[in-house]
């Protein structure tokens, strides 16, 4: 299940996308990431040959169970790197650029270990 960074910030882009549009086209992504439509169809190939992807005759975009289970992944890592570096002071659009470094390359133990202590912090400071 690794792919390349590149591939994740298009699978994870499709993910938001979905959440609050009826439909994810190829334009969508490319206004959403400042990229040019071409760079996202060459993309788009290459995510629907992994299958990741599926794309319909109409040009809408859906993520197949493989694609959503990584995308969920990506987007997971970002908001809870980016929650806890804005809780460690960091201003937001540095927190939200460095989290969004971050989820490609961190491991899943270390991950893993970030997101309990996090959530532990969270219930520690409820019951306060």
């Amino acid at each position: 299940m690794k792919i390349n960074e590149s591939a994740e910030n298009y699978l994870e882009t499709i993910l938001i996308l979905s959440k609050i549009k009826p439909v994810v086209r190829g334009v969508d992504i490319a206004e959403e990431l400042g990229f040019k439509k071409s760079s996202v169809s060459v993309a788009m190939k290459h995510l629907r040959e992994s299958n990741y992807i599926t794309v319909s005759k109409e040009g809408f975009i859906t993520l197949t169970e493989s694609g959503q289970e990584i995308a969920e992944m990506i987007y997971e890592r970002h908001q809870i790197l980016s929650a806890g570096l804005i809780k460690l002071g960091v201003a937001k659009e540095i927190a939200l650029e460095d989290a969004c470094r971050i989820e490609h390359v961190i491991s899943s133990e270390s991950f893993q270990a970030i997101k309990a202590h996090m959530n532990l912090k969270t219930k520690d400071e409820d019951l306060s």
